[in-house]
């Protein structure tokens, strides 16, 4: 087996929490007293056009919570937003550590919004290791799209027999599969550092 040159990483779920996903807007449901149906019905719509960059996250919001009248503001909604995003630290050690030990080409394909993956990029110090961001704000493609997958491969110049791909939705791990990027489904830290090892990355 060919010695692995890159590592593709996720983002949400695999180097830290999701940026906002239902547990998040629940727990904004709840803080700024809001209809969660009815606000999820309204993200539903409106959310892919903001992962794929089309609008901001104050149009977003717009749309979504302040298109009634509340006794709050964006700013007061897009702090809390930010705060449900954190970091894994045994994730973001282990990817830093095998870079620097084995000199791989990070790059991370994600779907994230422009300005969750901003804040996202500096909470976690990303910028620090990641060598590429293919991020469907920046690409204007989403997984499970493969032509973002497609894009990545592009951007690496690496073959595909030396990429490692950690994700953690089965779907988007399946759409790289059938790519042939072999890719690890990450559950929880143990055993993904198992698996990488087993490709030689210790």
């Amino acid at each position: 087996m060919s010695a692995i040159r890159s590592l593709f990483v996720d983002i949400g779920g695999v180097l830290g929490t999701n940026g906002w996903d239902h547990e998040g807007r629940k727990r904004a449901a709840e803080k700024f007293n809001l209809d969660y149906q009815a606000m999820e019905e309204r993200h539903r719509l409106m959310f892919d056009t903001y992962e794929r960059g089309r609008i901001t996250l104050d149009e977003y919001l717009e749309h979504v919570v302040f298109h009634e009248k509340r006794n709050f503001g964006y700013s007061d909604f897009r702090r809390f937003m930010f705060a449900q995003s954190k970091g894994y630290p045994d994730m973001l050690a282990l990817v830093t550590k095998l870079k620097d030990r084995y000199g791989l080409k990070i790059v991370v394909v994600s779907n994230e919004g422009r300005e969750l993956n901003a804040y996202r990029i500096r909470k976690f110090k990303l910028d620090e290791f990641v060598d590429c961001f293919v991020s469907s704000s920046f690409t204007g493609l989403r997984k499970p799209d493969a032509e973002i997958f497609r894009l990545a491969l592009d951007l690496a110049q690496v073959p595909l027999k030396q990429i490692v791909y950690l994700e953690n939705t089965p779907l988007f791990a399946e759409v790289a599969e059938k790519l042939g990027i072999r890719t690890i489904l990450h559950r929880d830290t143990n055993s993904t550092r198992k698996a990488l090892a087993a490709l030689s990355l210790r």
